[in-house]
């Protein structure tokens, strides 16, 4: 018997369209024989619609304004296990009009990157409703999502890491002289300015000298009410994805050459013009310490079904872990399917591990 999969994309964040190419990309690989699809999708400005699009209309964003596209929530009453639609094609103006159909679902793929999405909320709903979903549980996603959080617990457990700081920006307009000193004497120049909760380095800076401070955390604080200054390291960058619950698998590791200053939002998924190099070209000891690292950070911070974990390498032989994505990407460029391809897994059969991850996880509570 078919499982019903509802499949959750587009959601109020800045990755919003990052999670359209994502979302389609695991729909076209989703068994029709072993699986019954249902397409949500939500918004920019958070309306959910219970879609009839193709993963080419979910792509392109045509998908928002389909006729055919049916107002639709998901309840946290664990009697409806599922997605609560209009019953007709009708996007509930007036609500009390309109009858509402429950369709029962046996998971979600919440294939939602970013705030509003992967950093806990949405996870924190399905648990409420208690259907199981791919990926990290909602502790697990929201440390994660912040890079704050994230560098303390790793921190505590030994993981080398850049040397950070992290500020509130209503302490920074209090007081930025303060930590003005602080960035300048802990760290130099230059640094990375970030959001703590955003991810696909959305409103990340490079900052050269301390004239451009004031720029880049203004522009990080567009997307999060918490800023954190990291040092800048000069090395390559490489990711290892890992897969499992609680005893997780890490793949080999892939290297990524960025054509841009650093590996930013356009380098990632506009341009395309990025080189990625699997295996990553370091030696088998670096290699198998990024994968042991992984593995530990994944499980040091509850992390459960995938996440990718990136790294920076120094001179050739210095590990330094850079964050953990819960939900990376899924489009045609992006590492952590490619890095299973190249390891013998291909995308369907990896779309289906995820979902058996998800059926272990709820059924022992992980």
């Amino acid at each position: 018997m078919k499982k019903r999969v509802a499949v959750l994309f587009g959601g109020c964040s800045s990755e919003h369209e990052v999670s359209l190419l994502s979302a389609s990309a695991i729909l076209r690989n989703l068994s029709s024989e072993r699986y019954e699809v249902l397409r949500v999708g939500i918004t920019k400005e958070g309306a959910w619609y219970l879609t009839p699009a193709t993963p080419d209309q979910i792509a392109s964003g045509e998908w928002a304004s389909l006729a055919g596209n049916r107002t639709a929530f998901l309840s946290p009453d664990r009697s409806f296990h599922g997605i609560i639609a209009a019953a007709e094609d009708n996007r509930c103006e007036e609500p009390a009009t309109v009858s509402m159909q429950c369709l029962p679902v046996d998971v979600v793929f919440p294939v939602l990157h970013g705030k509003n999405g992967e950093d806990g909320t949405i996870q924190g709903l399905l648990d409420l409703a208690g259907i199981p979903y791919v990926g990290c549980g909602t502790l697990a996603s929201a440390m994660c999502m912040d890079k704050a959080v994230t560098h303390t617990i790793l921190r505590s457990a030994g993981i080398h890491q850049a040397d950070y700081l992290w500020f509130y920006i209503s302490s920074y307009e209090r007081d930025p002289g303060t930590i003005r000193g602080k960035v300048r004497d802990r760290l130099g120049y230059p640094v990375f300015v970030k959001p703590a909760n955003a991810g696909s380095s959305v409103g990340v800076s490079k900052v050269r000298c301390e004239e451009e401070l004031d720029a880049a955390i203004k522009r990080a604080a567009h997307e999060d009410g918490k800023v954190v200054v990291e040092e800048a390291i000069a090395g390559q960058e490489v990711e290892c994805a890992v897969l499992g619950n609680a005893s997780p698998e890490a793949t080999i590791v892939g290297e990524i050459s960025s054509s841009a200053d650093f590996y930013d939002y356009d380098d990632k998924y506009v341009n395309g013009t990025s080189r990625l190099y699997i295996p990553a070209r370091v030696s088998k000891e670096v290699s198998n310490q990024i994968r042991e690292t992984a593995a530990r950070a994944y499980r040091m911070l509850g992390c459960t079904g995938l996440a990718r974990v990136d790294f920076f390498v120094r001179n050739g032989e210095e590990v330094i872990l850079n964050e953990l994505n819960t939900m990376p990407g899924f489009t045609s460029i992006s590492m952590y399917p490619k890095l299973w391809e190249a390891v013998g897994k291909s995308f369907s059969t990896l779309a289906d591990d995820l979902i058996a991850l998800a059926f272990e996880r709820h059924g022992t509570g992980a």
